[in-house]
């Protein structure tokens, strides 16, 4: 049984690290034929008009409206930092970097959760090899940002853009665990989903395409919306249930790989030397930050006094 536990844990890891990896590639298709704020909304749009029937099969109608209503506040709040402002600085960021590129910077998300953490979180003290991976995680993106300057001042720009948007996303993570213990997961993520779009749909509505997208656009905001959004939040909800937060996070090691691959082999984008020093800098941070390294030596260490 722990076994085909074990199993069904890492098939649950890469296929949500395989979709949110591939996510950057459908962005940056996608805006090509459409704004991002458009790009974004429809996405938002699409994904709730799938949650809430999920949620709604699930809990019931009733209750489901109920937990909405009881949880207004909280899906205002994620609407705008888990989905309308970190979408959109991805999206904006994506028409002026590669989507690889823009997978490596999302990968900081884990250290602002670090400094998040620090002021809503007081009793989880950052250590002296916190402090040091935070660091490094910097060095990371200043090395992604400035060491190749193709692109000039707006990749620059585009690459710190994806950078505040994974600020926006640790915000979104540590409000969300503080909640979470009261409101259920999938309520927060399709409520979360539905504010989102329609706080971008007043931007969306007058930066309408003048002709329909492409249909290569199109199917790209369809897998966005379906398996990057919907489908990826049942995925996470699942691992998290069944594995833990801090066994989920390896996802983080594991998605800008993906978008590497992906963007090199599909879209032709270049592996520089900026995105792979870049990527093991700040990945190097991620490590020292969250603490995976004193963890394992725990662990290692508990295994060898119980003889395991």
């Amino acid at each position: 049984m722990p076994r085909r536990a074990g199993r069904s844990y890492w098939i649950l890891l890469l296929s949500l690290a395989a979709i949110w990896g591939a996510s950057y590639l459908f962005i940056k298709v996608a805006v090509r034929d459409l704004e991002p704020s458009v790009l974004m909304c429809a996405r938002a749009l699409i994904a709730a008009a799938l949650l809430l029937p999920y949620i709604t099969w699930k809990l019931g109608g009733r209750a489901a409206a109920e937990q909405l209503r009881g949880a207004w506040r909280e899906v205002i709040v994620l609407g705008a930092i888990n989905a309308a402002i970190p979408f959109t600085l991805v999206a904006w960021g994506e028409t002026h970097i590669d989507s690889s590129v823009a997978g490596i910077a999302q990968a900081t998300v884990p250290l602002f959760s670090v400094l998040v953490g620090l002021w809503l979180l007081p009793h989880e003290p950052i250590s002296t090899e916190r402090w040091a991976g935070i660091a490094l995680g910097i060095v990371g993106v200043g090395v992604l940002v400035g060491l190749d300057p193709t692109g000039g001042w707006w990749a620059v720009a585009g690459t710190l853009a994806v950078v505040l948007s994974s600020l926006s996303y640790a915000s979104a993570g540590i409000y969300g665990q503080l909640r979470v213990a009261t409101v259920p997961g999938p309520v927060l993520a399709a409520g979360s989903m539905l504010v989102g779009g329609v706080l971008l749909l007043p931007f969306a509505l007058v930066q309408l395409p003048p002709q329909a997208p492409g249909w290569k656009a199109t199917a790209s905001l369809l897998a966005l919306a379906v398996l990057g959004t919907a489908f990826a939040q049942l995925v996470l909800f699942r691992l998290l249930a069944t594995a833990g937060a801090r066994r989920t996070s390896l996802v983080t090691f594991l998605m800008p790989v993906f978008a590497l691959a992906y963007g090199a082999t599909l879209l032709g984008e270049p592996i520089t030397t900026a995105a792979v020093l870049g990527l093991v800098l700040i990945l190097g941070g991620v490590a020292l930050g969250s603490g995976a390294r004193r963890r394992r030596a725990r662990a290692v260490a508990g295994a060898t006094a119980t003889g395991r």
